[in-house]
């Protein structure tokens, strides 16, 4: 039988909660991308992989504080541990690749789009799996067209959002990326659970997993430490807050110089440093 599935147990308590969850989270992550491109490329992977952890744990817990709102009738929901935590891996690991991407390539052309349409697949991979660890009396059917949607929306507003945080334009502009983000996060959410249909087998046996209460809200602990000591970072780091020059520092290398040519004097005036030069007439000496 078909089991009412209700998304909002808790009114639009956790829906907004969860959508400022993944607002912080893409806020901290995205400036940690914007402050990996104007750095050296020995200082850019730390703040690529700290964004790219940031982003991870945001999305992470922005799902499972939406899913403590779902309940289905006629069956408990228990979660398995091994398969929630592979949830937040992928988050994380997927994220990262098109983070790196951006980061290194720059976020336009080619490499926008393939960095936005992996980050929207690592979002769009992180709620399936997520949904996948659910235990309950009854199997899950997805509507595809719906799910096909769902994803679209994640690699679109994740590129938007990239691209957003790659303009390094100041802190204004962090804030609507992490917007973008936190839109691409909820919205790729709730259309996803918009798909889900759930049949309740009804034979009342027990139900594997731990209850959500019991799993998810110790599990959570961490991810949102970790969201606590990036805004840490951010909050210490004066670039971070309120921007910078567009262009990355000049990198040092073997045989070249520590200057930009750009501000080399010109020849006339090193010239006048020097004083005046003295012009000395050859006279040819009579023998």
């Amino acid at each position: 039988m078909h089991g009412t599935v209700d998304g909002f147990s808790y009114g639009l308590v956790t829906p907004l909660v969860a959508f400022l969850m993944a607002c912080l989270g893409g806020a901290l992550g995205l400036r940690c991308t914007a402050r990996a491109i104007r750095v050296s490329r020995s200082w850019r992977p730390g703040w690529l992989a700290l964004g790219a952890v940031t982003i991870g744990s945001g999305i992470w817990t922005m799902h499972f504080v939406a899913m403590t709102g779902f309940t289905v009738e006629g069956t408990p929901i228990h979660y398995d541990r091994p398969i929630t935590f592979a949830s937040l891996a992928v988050a994380v690991v997927m994220v990262g690749i098109g983070i790196f991407i951006v980061g290194y390539q720059g976020a336009f052309g080619t490499a926008l789009f393939t960095g936005g349409t992996i980050t929207g697949l690592g979002i769009a991979s992180m709620h399936y799996l997520g949904m996948a660890g659910m235990n309950l009396d009854g199997h899950l059917e997805y509507d595809v067209p719906t799910v096909a949607v769902s994803v679209a929306i994640a690699m679109t507003a994740a590129s938007a959002a990239l691209w957003a945080a790659g303009q390094v334009r100041g802190f204004l502009w962090s804030v609507g990326a992490s917007v973008v983000m936190g839109l691409a996060v909820t919205g790729m959410h709730y259309t996803g659970m918009a798909a889900l249909e759930v049949h309740v087998h009804g034979t009342a046996e027990p139900v594997a997993g731990e209850p959500a209460a019991a799993l998810l809200g110790p599990m959570m602990v961490g991810p949102l430490a970790f969201l606590v000591l990036a805004g840490v970072v951010v909050l210490f780091d004066p670039l971070m807050v309120a921007g910078g020059p567009a262009t990355p520092p000049a990198e040092h290398k073997p045989g070249v110089p520590a200057h930009s040519p750009a501000h080399r004097a010109p020849a006339r005036s090193r010239l006048r440093a020097r004083g005046p030069v003295e012009h000395r007439s050859r006279i040819p000496q009579r023998r």
